[in-house]
């Protein structure tokens, strides 16, 4: 599972004050690259890595080069015309002819800025479907006079017909989530009730370590009406990327930390081999257990908030080490995990009678890639086998260089002074924001998701739909019911007993408000982590008002969030944790679904005016995400690498070319 959530809040309250021009080389985190439409584009730096020994330098770089070479398989995924739509656009940029001022190709280097920034003609949040503000005619002209042939007609259509492929993700009720889904997670014609209908047969609730069904195929209907999955494998589906992917992690394996990560890495280049989703659980539970290396990486199909049933995954990779340093307080809170699980709200029956290899520590990201980029999560908590997890534990990451790119980017940006009820509130938010907010990707990821067991025989894609929002639910109660209790400040975590008020305030005021700048009028929300806000906090506000626990006052013609008693709030927070692990344990859909439908998708269209209207007086980016750093090798006389050089200065548009041109083997 992935700490989007947090990103997201941390990326609402960034800076849009920097401008690109502005780098400064000697401390570029936080400094903006690009700004358009609702996007815009950071730098991170990578701290501490020319600390790292020669052999660790090169295992990070190839497992940076295996990273990359997955950009297209996601491309894919998104999309079965995207990779033809990516040349055309990029080509066309590459070769225009024309007047570079002209609007209808400043129209057109937004929309390909934001085709390239969605992985796909789909935003990669709100997975609508991008409007170009450019002609057809305009389109078609300025490619002939480039001298390029003309699209498909399907590609053609991708841009300028709303009305094909409109979503990427469809989460809406009482639809067929699979056929109204422009992803190519499922061949053309495959429905939601086949799916359901084709796992089904294959699962056996009885297994006590069942495989991930569909994780990484696609389910296909042949010719004559059958469905079968196609693999994502060597001499399967995305073969090209998948070879080179196992090329470099092979050409990782001499500089491994030791023969335990070593094996972790032979392990994965099985998995692609064969596309043996048993030896995908041998890998996660080798790569659990190696805790010990310091560089560590993800690669794979992992994390499935892509299909609107959460099963097929999304290729992704994120290539890291530990920060030593800041790891302290993930090392604290793993040590303490039964007493966080036995001092749980949560009914006795749901929690884990032994908490087992809960393992945490504080990474710095070097390279992100696939599903993880340009958008990026700021903590992970793999892997996502409930059986898995209670076996043989999880490994739970906070990336603290994206944390602080984000902070960095977030000051005198004007968000406080106009959305934040009082000074002393936005005061202790100055303070205490930062901290408090890792502390709560820290619980998030090392606990929340780790915590909890299901009853014996039940399915863990029970929840179905819901399952994504449900879970990410789960995981952000556990952290906030917990970041007030008095153990964090005896571990040391915090200095203060007030402190966590700052995430409290901040959670509520984006889930009740803020968040909404980030949909359309006259929509619905329908992304998981966005939902999964809205639940928590629209449900305390409803159950809390007898006592007005947390009330919506008006001020001056503005709307402003105030918390009235911020132990009644943890209260609140513990009471639906302890519902929503009863679901998740018990797989009551039913129950879930309630709760999602009454809670977390519909919008209050006042309230969504407001918000829009005052964000728009603050210039304010909705989203954010990153420009990767370059790594290159140094030699000697005799071509030997010897070293791996680190820069930052390529910027976003070069960045997506050079990738298009140096790692694109499905477009060969």
């Amino acid at each position: 599972m992935k700490a989007i959530l947090a990103a997201a809040s941390a990326a609402i309250l960034a800076s849009a004050s920097a401008m690109a021009n502005n780098l400064d080389p000697n401390n570029p985190s936080g400094n903006v690259v690009d700004r358009f439409a609702d996007i815009e584009v950071l730098r991170y730096t990578v701290p501490g890595f020319n600390e790292l020994s020669p052999k660790q330098k090169l295992l990070v770089y190839y497992l940076t080069e295996a990273a990359l070479q997955g950009r297209d398989i996601l491309w894919d995924q998104n999309g079965r015309y995207n990779l033809p739509l990516r040349q055309t656009l990029e080509s066309l940029y590459q070769n225009y002819k024309g007047d570079r001022k002209s609007a209808d190709f400043l129209a057109f280097d937004k929309y390909l800025k934001q085709v390239e920034f969605g992985n796909g003609p789909h935003h990669h949040y709100s997975a609508d479907k991008f409007v170009p503000g450019f002609s057809q005619a305009w389109f078609e002209n300025a490619l002939a006079q480039a001298g390029l042939p003309a699209p498909s007609a399907e590609v053609t259509r991708l841009i300028f017909d709303p009305s094909f492929m409109p979503k990427r993700t469809n989460q809406a009720a009482g639809q067929d989530l699979i056929l109204t889904s422009a992803n190519n997670l499922y061949g053309p014609g495959v429905t939601q009730p086949e799916v359901e209908a084709f796992y089904a047969a294959l699962k056996d609730t009885t297994d006590l370590t069942p495989i991930s069904y569909g994780l990484n195929s696609r389910l296909e209907k042949t010719p004559d009406g059958k469905l079968v999955e196609n693999t994502y494998k060597v001499g399967g589906l995305y073969s090209a990327a998948i070879e080179r992917i196992v090329g470099n992690l092979r050409q990782a394996l001499p500089y491994a930390e030791s023969d335990a990560q070593a094996a972790v890495i032979c392990e994965l280049i099985k998995f692609y081999e064969t596309g043996d989703l048993a030896t995908f659980d041998s890998y996660s539970i080798m790569w659990t257990e190696d805790t010990a290396s310091r560089v560590d990486f993800i690669n794979g199909f992992i994390e499935s908030y892509g299909d609107p049933l959460g099963m097929t995954a999304n290729w992704e990779s994120i290539v890291n080490f530990k920060n030593e340093a800041a790891s302290h307080r993930t090392e604290v809170i793993s040590k303490n995990a039964q007493w966080f699980e036995d001092h749980s709200p949560v009914d006795a029956r749901f929690r884990k009678p032994e908490v087992k290899g809960v393992s945490a520590k504080v990474i710095n990201a070097a390279v992100l890639a696939g599903d993880a980029y340009p958008a990026t999560p700021i903590g992970i908590n793999l892997p996502n086998a409930n059986w898995i997890r209670a076996a043989h534990g999880s490994k739970s990451v906070t990336i603290e260089n994206i944390t602080q790119a984000y902070d960095d980017a977030s000051h005198g940006n004007g968000f406080n002074e106009e959305f934040v009820i009082d000074k002393p509130t936005a005061d202790l938010m100055d303070k205490y924001l930062f901290i408090t907010d890792n502390l709560h990707t820290d619980l998030h990821e090392c606990l929340g998701h780790g915590s909890g067991r299901l009853l014996p025989g039940v399915d863990p894609d029970a929840l179905k739909a819901h399952g994504s929002t449900l879970e990410e639910t789960r995981a952000d109660l556990f952290a906030l019911y917990y970041l007030a209790d008095p153990k964090l400040l005896e571990l040391g975590l915090l200095d203060n007993p007030d402190a966590y008020k700052a995430e409290y305030y901040k959670y509520m005021l984006n889930g009740l408000m803020t968040q909404l700048m980030r949909i359309e009028p006259g929509k619905d929300i329908e992304e998981a982590h966005m939902r999964n806000r809205a639940l928590i906090a629209r449900w305390a506000l409803e159950k809390g008002e007898p006592d007005k626990v947390v009330e919506m006052v008006k001020r001056d013609g503005k709307t402003y969030v105030q918390i009235n008693d911020y132990d009644a709030l943890r209260g609140l927070f513990g009471k639906l944790l302890a519902e929503i692990q009863r679901i998740k344990s018990e797989g009551d859909y039913p129950a879930g679904e309630k709760l999602v439908e009454q809670y977390a998708v519909k919008v209050d269209p006042a309230l969504h005016k407001e918000v829009l209207d005052r964000y728009a007086t603050l210039d304010i980016a909705p989203y954010k995400g990153f420009v990767n750093p370059v790594y290159t090798p140094v030699k000697d006389s005799e071509g030997n690498i010897t070293d791996i050089r680190v820069t930052y200065e390529e910027d976003y548009l070069p960045q997506m070319f050079r990738y298009s041109k140096d790692y694109s083997p499905l477009t060969r």
